[in-house]
């Protein structure tokens, strides 16, 4: 780099990326500092392992939050709340998404207006304060209080994690750190089984039974997370603290040069019209919704199917933990070669052929080693997913205000796909839900069909481009969409 360079380099400002020509990727930085702040090996990473890690136990803990209902419900919870009356577990379970869904929008206005820290801060803390509740409820009403409750804090949350972490890196370097942390999650989800297996054995301690055990102790983990949040987590690149300016300006230059939006563009009535008009941001929010289906079926219903085929207590929870594992190795497979080779629908697709074998095998095996191979097989198909989808429309985004409306509406879907995960496998349909297990089947096809129609759509809007048939891409110059 000559010096002239280097001053010209020097004398930009962070408020002034935006308006600048996109020089090629890391061109004008020193390859040494573009080595620290970016190595080679993940490990090393500073960014990574500034945000990744707690992130991915924030979210474990949201997960486990959300679906230990199961394991609660086989460990005294459906005794002394009565939970075996009608479908009242069923609605306990699904009442959480009510608010879950309806609040992700205005969450993430929340997240712009506080900045990330405090939002994260208040969500976490809030939700496990709402965890540690419902190990005192006397009632099923008050259960069904405090998961109202718990899915008004945990609302906020996804998406702001999923819109902070979009905002730090390359479009093909996102799905790998979308992976690490739900690979994370996954990996501590997969042992709650057993952690909860541990905790009810404090029956009779403190007057709880077990079951109570589980929320009071998880709850308190909970608490203590958010109160590490707002130690540690950065907040978006432009304000973080941790980096010097040289760093900053770095990475914000990168972003800009990716897909040219590191600098926020201010969100107004038009713009949310015309971001919630796009027919891609709902063809997303479906693929989530179908790929949240099996997700939450497996985290809700697992240790109760497992139960179903004549286990008792401590062998399905331990049995709930192997699919988990394995299949926390396959999500970072799918998007190691995702992000290698670029593309996003088609190992979507491989995922999604995989859930519906698994459906398949555990529905309609006779021998319970075959369905168990399928619980492994629904868990490998359906957990790469969750990060694949988010990663493929985050791709083919550019603003930062079309970003915080697609990801609130994507993360939206989600909930409204925990409440068909929880009420199409009914009581009735005890131990093998097939209805549910169809239902599920239909989501995967269906998302099957979309994900054809999403790369025949932008392919050809690229090929449009490149032949200057239509102008930019996401009114980006030099923009063409992810396949």
């Amino acid at each position: 780099m000559s010096s002239s360079e280097s001053k010209r380099s020097s004398d930009v400002k962070v408020e002034d990326i935006g308006k600048i020509e996109a020089p090629a990727l890391d061109a004008h930085y020193d390859p040494a500092v573009v080595a620290r702040t970016f190595p080679e090996l993940y490990c090393r990473r500073k960014i990574d392992w500034r945000m990744l890690p707690l992130l991915g136990m924030l979210y474990a803990v949201a997960l486990i939050d959300r679906t230990n209902l199961g394991i609660a419900r086989i460990a005294g919870m459906e005794r002394d709340l009565k939970l075996y009356v009608g479908e009242r577990y069923s609605i306990a379970s699904m009442i959480y998404f009510i608010p879950y869904t309806l609040l992700q929008l205005p969450g993430n206005v929340m997240l712009t207006w506080l900045g990330a820290r405090m939002w994260l801060t208040i969500c976490v803390v809030g939700w496990g304060a709402s965890q540690l509740g419902m190990a005192f409820v006397p009632t099923w009403g008050y259960l069904v209080l405090c998961r109202v409750l718990l899915g008004v804090f945990e609302a906020g949350f996804f998406p702001a994690l999923v819109f902070i972490i979009t905002t730090w890196y390359k479009r093909h370097e996102v799905q790998k750190r979308l992976a690490v942390f739900y690979l994370t999650s996954m990996v501590i989800g997969a042992f709650s089984s057993i952690f909860a297996y541990a905790l009810t054995l404090l029956k009779g301690k403190g007057g709880l039974n077990g079951w109570q055990w589980i929320f009071a102790i998880e709850g308190i983990i909970t608490i203590v997370l958010g109160i590490l949040t707002w130690l540690y987590i950065p907040d978006f690149p432009q304000k973080s603290k941790f980096l010097n300016e040289e760093q900053r300006k770095m990475i914000l230059d990168r972003v800009e040069a990716d897909r040219g939006d590191s600098v926020p563009d201010k969100m107004t009535r038009a713009k949310m019209i015309k971001h919630l008009s796009d027919p891609l941001v709902w063809a997303f929010a479906f693929m989530f919704l179908a790929s949240t289906v099996p997700a939450y079926a497996i985290g809700f219903f697992i240790t109760i199917i497992l139960s179903g085929m004549g286990y008792n207590l401590t062998e399905a929870l331990c049995l709930s933990a192997p699919p988990g594992l394995v299949a926390a190795c396959t999500v970072y497979f799918f998007a190691w070669i995702s992000d290698k080779t670029k593309l996003r629908a088609p190992w979507l697709a491989v995922q999604n052929v995989i859930c519906i074998t698994g459906l398949v095998v555990t529905t309609y095996s006779k021998s319970n080693g075959a369905r168990y191979l399928g619980l492994f097989l629904v868990n490998i198909g359906a957990s790469g997913c969750v990060p694949g989808v988010l990663a493929y429309s985050s791709n083919n985004i550019t603003s930062h205000t079309k970003r915080s409306v697609q990801t609130a509406c994507i993360i939206a879907s989600g909930g409204v796909g925990g409440i068909l995960a929880t009420t199409m496998y009914q009581q009735k349909d005890y131990p093998k839900y097939i209805t549910g297990i169809w239902a599920t089947i239909g989501f995967q096809f269906t998302m099957l069909i979309l994900l054809g129609v999403t790369s025949f759509v932008l392919t050809r809007r690229n090929r449009l481009r490149r032949e200057g048939k239509i102008g930019p891409l996401e009114g980006t110059e030099n923009f063409y969409y992810t396949i």
